[in-house]
């Protein structure tokens, strides 16, 4: 059969059964957890250095994955490749820390090959294999079944249900340290600052917020066509209304100056006092900026003002600025 050929019926016949094999695989994981999982755990909570993940082919690339969620996750973590392990890079791996290694067969030989260095310098061994009573499985401090009835390849030969298992008992172990040590989504977003979740995670209004001098800010006696020049000279789509002292007494906004022209009201030389809106919206500069964002969805603003503990004047953050930084 050709690729232009090729029915949909099996196509769909061939990855529906893909799946249900390796969900099979997984439910038979779970069902095989047992004490050796928890002693793993153990041995890698009381490791004083990193866990250095290793596995030659796709078992390597597995082992990647593992390391990099383990990292991502509170426990600190590299990934040794065996071959190059035998070649110089067996020096990154110290007495303190811990080799979890990864091999469907537990024979791979670039991995027995640097069992004998791990030993002699008292690495404790967590293997992930297919085959109890293979070398590496015999050799580990612990060993996690992680075999499968079958892969869920139609010709039983690539890495498909082992390698699925494999990834999964690496997420397990890392979510149960995760649960263990207490790691929060403050603790994740120090590794993620990066990205989206570091950014609504860790981002604080005061990081983000425009500064007093930057505010577009007027008088209660201040005539309304000179509060639409300060709001047109910021662009913030509105003015902040403060007294001498800058204690802040409220606000008036682009939609505030809509409603008075839509009421046909007679604005020129008309002072601010008449129009503008007392107790603004506000929120306090350590809020979460992802706060700030929530409130403004909330209450339908563009704007939140902050202000100090005497009620001074002390910035403003708009949807603008969140977005800009990314937070959303």
């Amino acid at each position: 059969m050709t690729e232009a050929s090729a029915n949909s019926e099996l196509l769909l016949r061939t990855g529906r059964e893909t799946l249900r094999l390796e969900r099979e695989a997984l439910e038979a994981l779970e069902a095989r957890l047992d004490d050796a999982f928890v002693a793993a755990c153990r041995l890698l909570l009381a490791c004083p250095g990193r866990i250095v993940v290793s596995g030659m082919g796709k078992s390597g690339i597995i082992g990647k994955k593992i390391a990099a969620t383990l990292a991502s996750t509170g426990s600190p973590a590299l990934f040794l490749h065996p071959a190059e392990g035998s070649h110089g890079d067996l020096g990154m791996l110290t007495a303190s820390d811990l080799l979890l290694a990864l091999s469907n067969s537990g024979e791979t030989a670039e991995l027995l090959a640097i069992l004998p260095v791990v030993k002699r310098i008292g690495v404790p061994l967590i293997a992930l294999t297919g085959k109890a009573d293979s070398t590496l499985a015999r050799r580990a401090d612990v060993h996690l079944d992680c075999a499968v009835a079958r892969e869920a390849c139609p010709l039983n030969l690539a890495p498909t249900a082992s390698t699925t298992a494999s990834l999964a008992m690496g997420d397990a172990l890392a979510m149960a340290l995760l649960s263990a040590r207490g790691f929060s989504a403050d603790d994740f977003a120090l590794s993620h600052p990066g990205g989206a979740l570091g950014k609504r995670l860790l981002l604080r209004v005061e990081d983000l917020m425009r500064r007093v001098e930057q505010l577009p800010r007027v008088r209660l006696s201040t005539p309304v066509h000179e509060a639409i020049l300060e709001m047109s000279g910021k662009g913030m789509g509105m003015t902040t209304v403060v007294d001498d002292d800058d204690h802040l007494l409220g606000i008036f906004t682009d939609g505030d100056l809509r409603r008075a022209f839509a009421e046909q009201q007679d604005l020129w030389g008309r002072p601010m006092a008449d129009f503008y809106r007392p107790k603004p919206l506000c929120i306090s500069a350590d809020a979460l900026a992802a706060e700030a964002m929530a409130r403004m969805d909330a209450e339908r603003v563009a704007v939140l003002l902050i202000v100090d503990d005497e009620d001074r004047l002390a910035g403003a953050i708009s949807m603008h600025d969140l977005l800009h930084a990314g937070v959303a």
